[in-house]
C-alpha cells in the first residue's frame, strides 16, 4: 500500500517542486475478527465501501506517478528545433560539395529567395563544436546555412550529440537520400575521409557504396588534381565512365599542364560546370595521337568524313582498329556528345542491319 509520503517523494523526485501537494491523512484499518460457526472461519465478507474507494484513489495515484514518468521522459528525448546566430555555426570538417567553391551553384540564388519569402522549412542537423565552447559544427544543410547567413537571419537547427563517426554517416546518408551530389564530388568526398583516417568500410557505409565502386572513387580523385576539379566544378551531368578516361588522359605532367592553362582562358571561365569538363576533356584527347599496330607493309586506310566541304572527322582503320579523329573546327562538345549518342547509333546500326 503507497503512503502519501511515498508518493510525495517519488513526485518530488520527478519533477523537484510537490512540496504544496496535499495528500489526505490515512488511518490504518482495524482487522476485523471473523466468528466461528462450527469451527470453520465464515468466508471474508466483501470491503466496505470506505475500503474501495481507498483502492481505488491509492491505485490512481499509483497511475498517475507512472504517467508522469512517461511524460518526462518523452520530454527529455525530443529534439527541439532552435534558432541559432550563423555566425556561430561552422561547416562540417569533411567538404563534401564543388559547387558553392566554383561559384557554379545555380539554384543558390531560389534557396535564398525561397527562405526569405517563406522561411527555413527544413532544420539543419548540428552538433556543439568539440574545439569551441559555444559554436557548432554542421552535419548537414550547409546551402541553408549559408543561405541564413546571406538573409542575415537565424538558422533553424536540430543540435544533436555526434561523434565524428556519427557525424560522417549522417553527413553522408543525407547526401546519398537527396542523391543530387555529382560523380565527382562523392569521390573526393570519399578520398577526404579516408585521408582523415576513417576505415573505408565506414566510408562505403556513409555514401552507400559497394568495394569495387569504392577502388573507382579513390582511383579517380587520386589522379585528377584539386586544383583542375575546383575549377571544373560539380559536373553532374558526367558519369563514372568519362571521369575514370579524363584520369587517365590526366597522368602525364604536360597533360596537367595543357589543362591547367585551359582553365586560364576567358570561355571557360564563363563556361557552366559541363562545359568546363567538356573543354579540358577534348583538349586533351586531341593531345593524344593514336597508336596503330598495324602488320609490316600493311597499307593504312585513312577514310575522310565530310560535310559539304568541310572535312569534320578522319576515320584510321589500320591495324585492325578504328580511330575516330575530328577536325579542330568542330565545336566543343560535339565529341561528348557523339559518345553519349553511341548506344543509340549502334542500336540504329543493328536495326538497320536487321532490316536487310
Amino acid at each position: 500500500m503507497m503512503t502519501g509520503n511515498n508518493r510525495r517523494d517519488q513526485l518530488k523526485a520527478l519533477f523537484g517542486t510537490v512540496e504544496n501537494i496535499p495528500v489526505p491523512e490515512q488511518k490504518p484499518v482495524e482487522p476485523v475478527a471473523q466468528p466461528l460457526i462450527g469451527n470453520e472461519a465464515l468466508k471474508p465478507r466483501a470491503a466496505s465501501g470506505a475500503v474501495k474507494a481507498m483502492g481505488l484513489s491509492l491505485g490512481g495515484m499509483s497511475r498517475e506517478i507512472e504517467d508522469a514518468r512517461r511524460l518526462k521522459e518523452s520530454l527529455e528525448g525530443v529534439e527541439r528545433v532552435v534558432e541559432l546566430d550563423p555566425a556561430l555555426v561552422e561547416t562540417s570538417f569533411v567538404e563534401d560539395r564543388l559547387s558553392h567553391a566554383a561559384g557554379l551553384d545555380e539554384d543558390f540564388e531560389n534557396l535564398v529567395e525561397s527562405i526569405r519569402q517563406n522561411g527555413q522549412q527544413v532544420p539543419v542537423l548540428v552538433r556543439p563544436h568539440p574545439e569551441k565552447p559555444g559554436h557548432y559544427q554542421t552535419a548537414y544543410g550547409h546551402r541553408r546555412l549559408r543561405a541564413a547567413q546571406r538573409i542575415g537571419k537565424p538558422v533553424h537547427a536540430i543540435v544533436r550529440e555526434l561523434s565524428d563517426v556519427q557525424l560522417v554517416l549522417a553527413q553522408g546518408k543525407e547526401n546519398t537520400e537527396r542523391r543530387d551530389l555529382s560523380f565527382i564530388e562523392r569521390a573526393f568526398f570519399a578520398r577526404n575521409l579516408v585521408e582523415r583516417g576513417f576505415e573505408r568500410g565506414l566510408v562505403q557505409d556513409a555514401l552507400s557504396i559497394d568495394k569495387a565502386e569504392m577502388t573507382r572513387f579513390l582511383q579517380v580523385a587520386a589522379a585528377v588534381p584539386y586544383p583542375i576539379v575546383r575549377a571544373i566544378g560539380p559536373a553532374p551531368k558526367i558519369g563514372r565512365p568519362r571521369w575514370v578516361r579524363f584520369a587517365e588522359l590526366l597522368k602525364s605532367s604536360e597533360a596537367q599542364a595543357a589543362a591547367l592553362n585551359e582553365i586560364t582562358l576567358e570561355p571557360f571561365g564563363i563556361a557552366d560546370s559541363n562545359t568546363r569538363f567538356n573543354r579540358i576533356f577534348e583538349r586533351l584527347l586531341k593531345r593524344v595521337e593514336p597508336v596503330v599496330l598495324a602488320p609490316r607493309n600493311a597499307a593504312p586506310s585513312v577514310d575522310k568524313i565530310n560535310t559539304g566541304a568541310k572535312k569534320i572527322a578522319l576515320l584510321d582503320s589500320s591495324g585492325g582498329r578504328q580511330v575516330l579523329t575530328f577536325a579542330d573546327h568542330i565545336p566543343q562538345g560535339f565529341a561528348a556528345f557523339v559518345s553519349e549518342e553511341l548506344e543509340a547509333l549502334l542500336a540504329r546500326y543493328n536495326s538497320r542491319t536487321n532490316d536487310k
